[in-house]
């Protein structure tokens, strides 16, 4: 495996084991502030991030890289409320976004063909869950301060995700 291209995807496997302990983080928070339906997005959304990062390992590994288990930073323990929670994991959703463009630069430029491929899904996952960061925001904005409107949008959320584990799509 191409050296510049194995500490690409090394770097990229330590950022989805962050991005899986972040999203565990703002879980429990949710949890503990009775919004039980966004904890349970954001448990799926941490397992999805962990099979992200498996995924990667794997595929350094079967192609004669060496995949590095990475240690992580400490995440944020407290969230000032539901939107702050929802703009960061936009935030962080652009920041992976960048990080899986930049892969797709090095794979390019080190003419690395298979590994471009493969990281083609990436690119794919991240539109997705852009795209859903900002729906959640949008909901959220348009809701306000209404707390009938607030548990709605917390039972939407708790049925979406019970729907992806149900669908097989949640690893």
């Amino acid at each position: 495996m191409n050296k510049r291209v194995e500490i690409a995807l090394n770097e990229q496997i330590r950022k989805e084991a962050s991005s899986s302990q972040y999203y565990l983080a703002m879980a429990s928070w949710a949890e503990n502030n009775g919004l039980n339906g966004t904890a349970k997005f954001m448990y799926a959304h941490s397992d999805e991030e962990r099979f992200h990062m498996l995924k990667l390992i794997k595929f350094v590994n079967e192609r004669g890289g060496k995949a590095e288990i990475p240690s992580v930073e400490q995440p944020p323990k407290d969230f000032d409320h539901l939107e702050k929670v929802f703009e960061l994991l936009l935030e962080h959703e652009i920041s992976v976004t960048e990080s899986i463009n930049e892969l797709v630069d090095i794979c390019l430029q080190e003419k690395d063909y298979t590994t471009h491929n493969f990281v083609q899904w990436y690119v794919s996952e991240q539109l997705e869950e852009e795209a859903l960061a900002r729906s959640v925001l949008d909901k959220l904005r348009l809701i306000g301060g209404d707390k009938g409107g607030m548990y709605m949008f917390d039972r939407d959320l708790e049925t979406a995700a019970a729907a992806k584990d149900t669908s097989g799509t949640n690893p």
